[in-house]
């Protein structure tokens, strides 16, 4: 995914009504620009932070800039817009760079499936195999210390808890109504993938956020255990491009 005309810097002020952000430019003026996230974007929009902000050649839009990336203080870039996630899966399947999806013929996107009244993000469809369902999570928030425990650890273990990201970052009953559906697609013989697109550049590997959401968690290890597949993907990030690149490990916790 390229951007252009690339992406300009600005400084945090607030984010507020959900949808708006104030930001200062360099010059010293301020603005207004739209914030297409409704999540509680932990870690990802303390003010000062710096603020990458596309611009739109919509003349109809009321607040033709959105905020792209947040950089935080120390320098890790994160994704902030949550529709981009698709975006990014889509061109990743469609130029082989996720290898467990290849060798299918046909990408749909936004199809209805399940019991629940869902439309799932991606169906891939080949005549010569089950379809295959996957569902696009976005993974931003960073906690090298949730891994850890209240006792001191050792130099290895604080090793192994760097870069550790979570998901979610809030309780989420959609989340939760997804795992249930890909369940239910496996147990159908269609087969289910859960696609974590990791879009902080400080993230290395990925668990459930058990202590944020426990429900999500156990059913995630239920649908695993029932067949759903997850597959991480993290991306890398700059003022001109957004590209998924490499598998990263998720962590079953």
């Amino acid at each position: 995914m390229h951007f252009e005309p690339p992406l300009e810097p600005a400084t945090l002020i607030k984010r507020y009504k959900r949808f708006l952000t104030d930001i200062q430019l360099p010059d010293g003026s301020e603005r207004t620009i739209h914030c297409a996230n409704t999540g509680a974007m932990t870690g990802c929009a303390t003010p000062g932070n710096t603020v990458w902000y596309s611009t739109s050649d919509n003349a109809k839009r009321k607040y033709p800039n959105s905020w792209e990336i947040s950089e935080t203080d120390k320098g890790h870039r994160i994704c902030v817009n949550t529709a981009r996630a698709n975006q990014l899966a889509v061109e990743a399947i469609e130029n082989g760079t996720i290898v467990e999806l290849l060798g299918y013929n046909a990408l749909r996107t936004e199809v209805k499936y399940g019991s629940e009244n869902s439309r799932i993000d991606i169906l891939l469809e080949d005549n010569e195999k089950p379809p295959c369902y996957i569902e696009v999570k976005s993974v931003t928030l960073l906690d090298d210390q949730q891994m850890s425990t209240k006792q001191q650890l050792s130099t290895k273990q604080q090793a192994s808890t760097e870069g550790q990201g979570f998901f979610p970052d809030a309780v989420t009953t959609r989340g939760q109504k997804h795992l249930r559906e890909l369940t239910e697609m496996v147990e159908s013989g269609s087969r289910a993938v859960l696609l974590f697109t990791v879009l902080h550049s400080g993230i290395e590997k990925v668990s459930a956020a058990h202590h944020i959401d426990a429900k999500y968690s156990l059913l995630l290890k239920q649908a695993q255990d029932a067949g759903v597949e997850v597959l991480c993907y993290k991306a890398e990030l700059s003022s001109t491009q957004i590209q998924l690149k490499q598998a990263v490990e998720f962590i079953n916790s």
